[in-house]
């Protein structure tokens, strides 16, 4: 079904990471990939990555939802200017991989404190 045929329209996208490892994860999003804080409270913070779309780090010690494990996610960013990125992200000490061709797209990737596979696209 496409948005809006299933009886409801989907106006917001944000996705929950619940982690072990909260504040670094907060502050790895926050200062290191520079992303816009739209909502912080002592437990959670949500970050606004495009109209519509967001990302969350919830402290899974104060969460009443279990993690499940965050086993397999992958963040997968289109952005531009990917080798600026990379070098950015590099001399700040991330370590990202090296660019390579996938599904016909330059690519790389880095991993926040909780593990999180971040790829970046152009």
């Amino acid at each position: 079904m496409r948005n809006g045929e299933n009886g409801f329209t989907i106006t917001r996208c944000n996705t929950i990471l619940y982690c072990d490892h909260w504040q670094p994860t907060v502050a790895f999003y926050r200062d290191t990939l520079m992303l816009e804080v739209n909502l912080e409270t002592d437990w959670f913070t949500e970050f606004h990555i495009t109209d519509g779309s967001y990302v969350s780090i919830a402290d899974s010690k104060r969460a009443t939802i279990a993690p499940a494990g965050g086993h397999g996610i992958t963040f997968s960013f289109q952005i531009r200017d990917l080798d600026t990125v990379w070098r950015k992200l590099q001399s700040a000490g991330i370590g990202p991989s090296r660019i390579r061709q996938v599904w016909g797209a330059q690519a790389f990737h880095i991993h926040d404190p909780e593990g999180h596979r971040i790829e970046f696209w152009e």
